[in-house]
């Protein structure tokens, strides 16, 4: 366990800052998502940030801007596109067509000759990383979650995949909507270098033999100044934060809880219900209270003792993040990313464990002591390795890197 902290830690660390000559000289950012917002896409916005800030931005290209910080006549905004004619397809394929064309414009624009590096996004980039090597230009993408392997070894194509190949006529169309695992498989050789968001998903790309030269880790941030501790009173209140779907573990935090019986305490779902886990919250006890969508989590988590994220597969889930900047100890997978460090941040709890995940919740609810120290250590080390501050310098490191190693 001491070694791979100490690993950790030398991959957290915050790289020298590249002198002006390292970086690009003009950078095209693409995004499928928004600028600024939750999730990905306030990623998006202090990835581009950093370009901004570092005079090195040409444009933009995003689905919608809802930033004040970069001029707008450096963002390209996409909301009138032809893909939105395809949103009665159904959210994934209606997203894979955003994706695509998202793609074919960036691949536009690079063809420009205007720029010198290109930045973009897993199942984002297919053409345009074409377009940036045809063109000698070096490249970087953000990866979201883990390798679309997820660990494990594939064939380049499964059974399911050769089924899919021998569709024909509408269905064919329809499924070519969404962005293929060989797709993306083929962005990883095509990238100069991957943008790594968590040491569980940097081991995933290991796994699939991908050398660490070309892995390069930028992790995630928060703001500490808008996610500040406080001091909640009353009976212990653990909570949850995301959508609640079953990979996220929604349905196995609770089983736990009817497990427990705590009669003493409260468990706060924070997001929207998804269908699959309906029947599990129907037969929830009455102390669990489920809020639908929050657009601003904080009081919710300043209200609470403790946060609970058993997730199956994250790249790293912003929601620690902001949980552990509220001083809030965590109780989560290592899957969720590297806010939660075990006995320090918080408890880490085996995926898919119900027994693990329950125990965990007890012993923190026993030792209100014990829950506010590993909660301020939470706080401590978001503020040493995790604000947005450092994940733009690791990004700047990676454009440094990218331009060397091309």
């Amino acid at each position: 366990m001491m070694q791979m902290e100490a690993s950790e830690h030398e991959m957290w660390a915050l790289p020298e800052v590249p002198g002006r000559g390292e970086l690009p000289g003009r950078l095209l950012y693409a995004t499928s998502a928004r600028l600024g917002g939750s999730g990905l896409d306030v990623t998006s916005l202090e990835g581009a940030l950093a370009a901004e800030r570092g005079g090195f931005l040409g444009r933009v290209l995003a689905y919608a801007d809802g930033q004040r910080e970069i001029p707008g006549g450096k963002v390209r905004t996409l909301a009138l596109q032809p893909a939105r004619l395809l949103s009665f397809l159904g959210s994934e394929r209606y997203y894979g067509a955003k994706k695509q064309w998202l793609d074919r414009v960036a691949a536009w624009e690079l063809g420009r000759g205007e720029y010198d590096f290109l930045h973009t996004w897993s199942g984002d980039g297919w053409r345009s990383l074409v377009a940036a090597a045809e063109r000698g230009i070096p490249s970087v993408m953000d990866i979201p979650t883990w390798h679309r392997n997820k660990g494990k070894a594939k064939r380049y194509e499964t059974k399911s995949e050769r089924e899919a190949g021998r569709l024909r006529g509408w269905e064919r169309w329809r499924h070519g909507m969404l962005v293929s695992r060989q797709v993306m498989l083929m962005e990883y050789e095509l990238a100069t270098l991957l943008l790594m968001p968590s040491s569980c998903s940097m081991a995933t790309f290991e796994a699939a033999g991908m050398g660490r030269e070309r892995l390069h880790y930028v992790g995630r941030g928060v703001d500490p100044g808008r996610f500040v501790p406080s001091e909640p009173e009353g009976r212990v209140r653990f909570v949850f934060v995301g959508a609640l779907i079953r990979r996220k573990g929604v349905h196995r935090l609770l089983e736990a809880w009817k497990r427990l019986g705590m009669r003493d305490a409260e468990l706060v779902l924070v997001g929207t219900a998804h269908e699959e886990v309906r029947a599990e919250l129907r037969d929830a006890p009455g102390n669990v209270r489920v809020t639908g969508f929050v657009r601003d989590v904080r009081a919710e988590l300043r209200g609470a003792s403790a946060f609970v994220f058993p997730s199956e597969c994250e790249g790293f889930a912003k929601a620690t993040l902001e949980a552990a900047a509220c001083g809030l100890p965590l109780i989560a997978t290592r899957e969720s990313g590297d806010a939660v460090v075990d006995g320090v941040t918080g408890w880490v709890v085996p995926a898919d464990d119900v027994e693990a995940l329950a125990g965990a919740m007890e012993m923190a609810a026993r030792d209100r002591g014990e829950m506010a120290a590993r909660g301020a250590a939470a706080r401590r080390h978001v503020e040493r390795w995790f604000t947005w501050d450092h994940y733009r310098a690791r990004l700047l490191a990676a454009y440094a890197k990218a331009r060397e190693i091309y």
